[in-house]
């Protein structure tokens, strides 16, 4: 791929904008040579600005996503992208979120611009276990975790049986809970079954990937060895 195309797929501007980034000589190798637009160079020397490229296609990044923002793209408050670099918002192929939380939901939250990982993870078929720390607004009664696991509990206005969840009680309101599936808003609607209210909630893994000290609100790209953890138990 040309130079031109792939900065400007990167986000840096149109085809345009990148033809005038080359010719006011901005884009560099690492020793500072000015390249041209048919150069051939290793992706890891490019330099716009005197700055090292974002990274290339194939990019998954995790979030602390905190309260407050939606998983959308067009909301008339606060969106998760507004929290990355507005670059990595135009990028091609584009970056999306990989299944949603709600608002009222915060904790690790993945994007990435590669659909056959993205539908690999949120396929039924993967089993891929998400875990969430929930504060309650009553106290436990104790036979949770065994419907929970029974593998027969009915959500509300739907026919098919939720898959068996692990609960993990962690005090008279606070629970782990760990499921496999992703429907909608489904551990509020789990604890909303035993007559409970979820008031606080936060996703803290999906698969081995822990959310870990990621400050709430930053970001950061996964190596591949970060992204398999999401396939491991």
């Amino acid at each position: 791929m040309k130079l031109v195309k792939l900065i400007a797929n990167l986000g840096y501007g149109s085809r345009k904008d990148v033809t005038q980034l080359f010719r006011a000589g901005r884009i560099t190798d690492a020793d500072g040579e000015v390249l041209y637009a048919d150069d051939v160079v290793p992706y890891e020397t490019i330099r716009v600005d005197d700055e090292p490229l974002d990274p290339p296609p194939g990019l998954t990044l995790m979030m602390n996503k905190p309260l407050g923002v939606t998983c959308s793209r067009k909301d008339p408050g606060r969106v998760v992208y507004d929290l990355l670099p507005p670059r990595y918002n135009v990028r091609s192929p584009a970056l999306s979120s990989v299944g949603r939380l709600d608002r009222d939901t915060s904790g690790l939250l993945l994007f990435t611009d590669d659909g056959a990982l993205l539908h690999r993870i949120i396929s039924p078929k993967a089993q891929v276990t998400k875990v969430y720390e929930a504060t309650l607004a009553q106290d436990l009664h104790g036979d949770e975790g065994e419907l929970f696991a029974s593998g027969s509990l009915l959500l509300a206005s739907e026919t098919e049986p939720l898959a068996p969840a692990a609960l993990e009680v962690l005090g008279p309101r606070h629970a782990r809970l760990s499921v496999t599936e992703g429907r909608y808003h489904q551990v509020r609607r789990m604890f909303a079954a035993t007559g409970n209210h979820v008031e606080t909630l936060q996703r803290i893994s999906i698969g081995a990937l822990a959310l870990g000290a990621l400050p709430l609100g930053e970001w950061r790209a996964l190596d591949a060895d970060e992204v398999a953890q999401i396939f491991a138990s």
